[in-house]
């Protein structure tokens, strides 16, 4: 996984405003890894209520306000798409959802004020894309919902979220994606998205952790 990666993903929960933790800073390749080694990303959600019902599968924005913890695996694999064939021939797309990996997750998250009720552990998958025929679509899905993934984030879905936020005129100094996509839109090299974004995603975004979950 490439920084650049891991960025899109962090600024997407962080501008929707949750708290975001980088699991680890180093990328292992010549080793097993260990339980903490495969989430990527640790969200939390301060501002989720107890009566919140569950996320849908499908995350998009509108949903996040109902998730108050996950992991994140993020699998930035732009040039496949997650078909049936591939889930069942990748195992180590599921590494994230072993079970020392969610015990040691529960580690690290904050217990619950006063001992109320907290929100289930979400296990969010981040891919590039699922097929868009059917059955393979419907098929996906069910393996991935087998395999324990609560809720999948697409690449496409979190990038036009975000380019349809950013405004050309507000300098993201602080965030070398937000300044590379913002430098893309002011210079036309990046289509309008605005025909294919629901209307309560237009929100101009502001710089990170300054701009209030609605």
């Amino acid at each position: 996984m490439s920084a650049i990666d891991e960025g899109i993903v962090r600024e997407y929960f962080e501008q929707n405003g949750f708290l975001v933790r980088q699991a680890r800073k180093y990328q292992v390749s010549a080793r097993r890894k260990i339980a903490e080694e495969e989430i990527d990303l640790i969200v939390y959600n301060p501002l989720w209520r107890r009566d919140a019902r569950p996320p849908d599968f499908f995350l998009f924005p509108t949903e996040l306000p109902f998730v108050q913890k996950a992991i994140v695996a993020v699998k930035g694999w732009h040039t496949g798409v997650f078909t049936p064939n591939m889930l069942k021939s990748s195992p180590e797309i599921f590494g994230f959802l072993q079970e020392n990996v969610l015990k040691e997750a529960a580690r690290l998250f904050p217990s619950e004020a006063g001992g109320g009720a907290a929100g289930a552990l979400t296990k969010i998958l981040v891919l590039p894309s699922l097929p868009t025929a059917e059955p393979f679509r419907s098929q996906s899905v069910a393996l991935l919902k087998e395999h324990g993934v609560d809720a999948i984030i697409s690449f496409r879905s979190m990038l036009l979220d975000l380019l349809a936020k950013i405004e050309i005129n507000q300098n993201y100094n602080k965030s070398d994606t937000l300044q590379v996509m913002r430098l893309l839109k002011n210079y036309d090299l990046l289509k309008d998205t605005q025909m294919e974004l629901p209307a309560d995603r237009g929100a101009p975004l502001t710089p990170r952790r300054a701009r209030n979950v609605p």
